[in-house]
């Protein structure tokens, strides 16, 4: 692992970073590597009143069953190997070895050691449950849980006072321990099967059907068989992988209640998911004919004036140096399709300066810095523990791969490799490095690929594991990979950048929205999580309490790949409704938002996604503004969803950069964006086809079924 970029904002990456051994959530179980012994637990729910009123969902790691050797004395776990969802962690000696195999879903632990019996002891007194007859195995009743224990063929079980030992044959150095989910015989009997099947090495593999908008994603394992036949294992199949998956509904074996919800068993070494990849385009088209015209002319006007201030009105490091941008990118979109070409050129050169400014490495202010010891990208001056802590880079170079490929649509020498372009791919290699193993970056550095989301905190530090608050500025980052891609003729990226686009979207409607009730525990009072841990889930930030921020964190920056915000159109309002009663709530303690319409911009747009006039009629022109957004952008925004209507997303394309809308009346609008130097056909899986310039956005419009 040495020869290795560091795997910073993984689920494990406390056990690389931490002096003091740290609580890793692999789900379904909990595991802390301490010299103490190796524990593993399975948590259950705690639920913990706030003073917001409110409660947040907690699965701490407690009352474990440690795991020792009994003739040397175990060391605190090291990284020993990383694949895909599997690690490695060695807890031995300079001669011997005492490693065990920690999988994201697995039901089993599996353990090796040099020599020596192996001692077994729960936390609360415990008692020895007869449910099988199998000699090789140990059952221990501790706490209302089942714990077993699987040794091979000839191991002796000892009772030593609390603990149990494991004398192990010679040459047969080997266990693996489960926490059972129920005590029935036929499930001791289902786990002593697949027991010796030791998992080795874990392999995501991802195929992007353009033709009919699919991603499919391959979950492989590869074991090891210990003794016996039997080489498939149990994996543990989150929400976002059964849920609506036809390939695995009927081989589904049993399940764990934990936090990410029924995590659900199969007896297999790979299993399959299909998603659909619903696309989106750079920017909308200019609105040519809307009552509100002439309010986005005197907007706008105000925008471009105000642009250099607005760039970058907080802050002073790369995360709001990159919102800034985007920012103003967005800005430059809208002018140029409303035909004010000259703003448009001069918003370009503006933001093209102070890029050239950051990336040119003249600046001893403003700069980034290529970090061969732990290989990264860092940028200084640092913001929110992005150097010292390697947090949220995917959240702050999203922002500026985003900017680079809306300037790249406009002048593709500046954005090549021999000017600026070189730069970005070094931003995209730092967060979304496709390669395993190598020496410069991590693969996939933030993404945490069995549970379809990425990891903000860099070292995953504290008792409830690593964590990720703002999901909406991840897929920020996804589709600028997407673009940028599109836009150089990269296949192989664009197909990831779709691939962490798609998952993402489809972990944070399970995860962060709910939106098939299969997750929320019933005392938790929110409609959506703003905070996900390993261990916990919140609604909260981590700089106020205060409620429309708490909601605003997981929409920011909605821009127009924001479209999945309208994929669930109740949840959207069963979320905005609370806001009322909420901020009831956090007044009646004392306390006042301010402004008192914060962010008021990101909830009429998102309300725009489900009902566009009703997200019209919340937007104030002189209400408050996110700073990554603009009234420019926000109303244009607006006013484009309420002429062509929310997205439709019963219609894909065979190309990337598409985007369909329905108005009540049946006017269906076909967008598509063509970044290469060729013109394409670009068709819908309705039968439309629409022809699409070389760097240009083509539009029609037809009319089907209301």
């Amino acid at each position: 692992m040495k020869g290795q970029a560091v795997a910073t904002n993984q689920w494990y990456s406390g056990l690389i970073f931490s002096r003091q051994p740290e609580v890793l959530f692999a789900q379904p179980y909990s595991v802390r590597a301490a010299a103490t012994g190796f524990e593993m637990s399975l948590p259950t729910r705690q639920v913990i009143p706030t003073e917001r009123r409110d409660t947040e969902i907690h699965y701490p790691h407690r009352l474990p069953l440690v795991i020792s050797p009994v003739t040397f004395n175990a060391t605190q776990g090291k990284l020993a190997k990383a694949s895909d969802w599997s690690i490695d962690i060695s807890m031995g000696t300079p001669t011997d070895r005492f490693d065990l195999t920690v999988a994201h879903g697995s039901p089993y632990v599996f353990g090796r050691i040099s020599q020596g019996p192996v001692a077994f002891q729960t936390s609360n007194s415990s008692h020895r449950t007869h449910i099988g007859n199998d000699d090789r195995v140990l059952t221990l009743s501790s706490n209302g849980q089942t714990f077993a224990i699987f040794g091979p063929s000839g191991v002796r079980w000892e009772q030593a006072g609390a603990k149990w030992l494991a004398h192990l044959p010679p040459g047969k150095g080997y266990f693996s321990a489960a926490v059972l989910p129920d005590n029935r015989p036929e499930t001791l009997a289902l786990f002593t099967r697949h027991a010796y099947a030791f998992v080795t090495q874990t392999q995501v593999k991802w195929q992007f059907d353009q033709t009919n908008s699919t991603v499919k994603t391959d979950y492989v394992v590869t074991t090891e068989v210990m003794e016996g036949k039997e080489s498939k294992t149990l994996q543990g199949l989150y929400p976002h992988h059964w849920h609506q998956n036809p390939s695995v509904a009927d081989q589904l074996l049993g399940q764990y209640e934990t936090i990410r919800g029924a995590i659900r068993l199969l007896a297999n070494n790979q299993f399959s998911t299909q998603l659909t990849y619903r696309g989106f385009v750079p920017f909308w088209p200019a609105v040519k004919q809307h009552p509100r015209l002439g309010e986005l002319a005197d907007v706008m006007k105000a925008d471009v004036r105000n642009a250099r201030r607005n760039m970058l009105q907080i802050g002073n490091g790369p995360y709001w140096q990159g919102k800034g941008l985007q920012r103003i990118t967005k800005v430059m979109d809208v002018a140029e399709q409303q035909g004010d070409t000259e703003a448009a050129k001069r918003l370009q050169s503006l933001i093209k300066s102070r890029i050239e400014q950051w990336f040119s490495g003249k600046d001893r202010n403003t700069y980034f810095h290529l970090d061969k010891t732990l290989g990264t990208v860092l940028a200084y001056p640092e913001e929110y523990f992005a150097v010292e802590q390697m947090n949220d880079h995917h959240f702050h170079y999203g922002y500026w791969i985003r900017t680079m490929a809306d300037l790249a649509l406009r002048d593709p020498d500046w954005a090549s490799d021999a000017q600026w372009g070189a730069m970005t791919n070094l931003l995209i290699r730092d967060i979304a490095t496709d390669e395993r193993g190598r020496a410069d970056f991590p693969f996939l550095r933030t993404f945490d690929i069995y549970e379809g989301h990425s990891w903000a905190s860099g070292v995953g530090l504290g008792d409830l594991g690593n964590n990720q608050e703002s999901s909406s500025e991840a897929i920020n980052a996804w589709a600028a990979l997407i673009l940028w891609a599109e836009i150089r003729g990269d296949k192989a990226l664009r197909d990831l950048g779709i691939y962490l686009y798609t998952t993402e979207i489809e972990a944070i409607r399970h995860y962060w929205f709910d939106v098939h009730n299969l997750v929320f525990a019933p005392e938790y009072k929110n409609k959506e999580v703003s905070m996900l841990f390993g261990g916990a889930y919140k609604h909260n930030t981590w700089w106020t309490d205060e409620p429309r921020q708490i909601k605003g964190i997981n929409l920011l920056p909605i821009s127009t790949s924001s479209t999945y915000l309208g994929l669930d159109p109740e949840h959207t309002r069963r979320s905005l409704a609370t806001l009322p009663e909420d901020t009831r709530i956090y007044e009646s303690r004392g306390k006042r938002a301010n402004p008192t319409d914060m962010w008021q911009d990101l909830f009429a747009k998102y309300m725009g996604l489900t009902d566009p006039s009703a997200g019209l009629k919340m937007w104030d022109r002189w209400g408050a503004v996110e700073l990554g957004d603009t009234r420019t952008h926000a109303l244009h925004f607006l006013m484009s969803l309420e002429n062509m209507g929310p997205p439709d997303f019963s219609v894909t394309a065979d190309h990337a950069l598409h985007a369909v809308f329905k108005r009540k009346d049946g006017q269906r609008t076909y967008l598509a964006f063509n970044a290469g130097i060729k013109q394409r056909t670009v068709k819908f899986s309705d039968g439309q086809v629409l022809e699409v310039p070389a760097g240009r956005l083509a539009q029609t419009t037809r009319q089907v079924i209301p």
